[in-house]
């Protein structure tokens, strides 16, 4: 399957900053950039800059970051899921996951991750793919947002929706464990109805017995 990426980005001025929003990024382009250390939400800030680089070298790989200046203070990813995941089970050419997505503190509350996300849907290239992300509410920012769980999964639902991604019910035990977790989809319009069944047998696993 050949990844479609057209390269997009914005300036922004908000609160007297000049900042950037661009992507898909190369991985070279990744490498001259630092990271802001606020950015530590998954792994150290050095290794999840090794990360973002390894995913854009990917075929599927897509990284859409803000940046002040030469530093990164906000990036989403989308690739592949993880081998572990029941999401890979299929190895479905067309099922993309918005894997992370991270904001540092100085720089939330600016729509960011809005802006973030809807560079990488534009122009229609993202139409191809049915896009899902994992919401679990283990990895969400509690204590920095003083956000309350089911607050948390608001936001993140509406952040989510800018590009009409929507809620999926399923029987992932991970995802089931507690009922703040969720999977957000957005099935693109060039997507064929073989991967759509392909993606519902993934969604729901489980067999009852009668």
């Amino acid at each position: 399957m050949e990844h479609c990426k057209l390269y997009k980005s914005h300036l922004l001025f908000p609160e007297d900053r000049r900042l950037i929003i661009e992507g898909p990024v190369p991985p070279q382009r990744i490498s001259e950039l630092t990271m802001h250390p606020d950015l530590n939400a998954f792994r150290r800030p050095a290794e999840q800059h090794e990360a973002l680089i390894e995913i854009a070298e990917l075929p599927e790989g897509r990284i859409i970051i803000t940046r002040d200046g030469e530093t990164i203070v906000g990036y989403v990813t989308f690739h592949y899921a993880d081998e572990q995941e029941r999401w890979s089970q299929g190895k479905m050419e067309d099922l993309i996951e918005l894997g992370a997505i991270e904001v540092a503190n100085d720089y939330r509350s600016l729509g960011l991750g809005q802006k973030m996300i809807q560079t990488a849907f534009e122009d229609g290239q993202m139409e191809q793919y049915i896009v899902f992300t994992t919401e679990y509410y283990w990895h969400w920012d509690l204590k920095g947002s003083g956000l309350n769980v089911w607050d948390y999964r608001k936001m993140m639902e509406r952040l989510m929706k800018v590009v009409e991604m929507e809620w999926y019910a399923t029987d992932d035990p991970e995802i089931c464990s507690h009922p703040a977790n969720c999977l957000m989809v957005k099935i693109g319009k060039q997507v064929p109805l073989s991967s759509q069944e392909q993606f519902d047998r993934i969604r729901f696993q489980q067999r009852f017995m009668y």
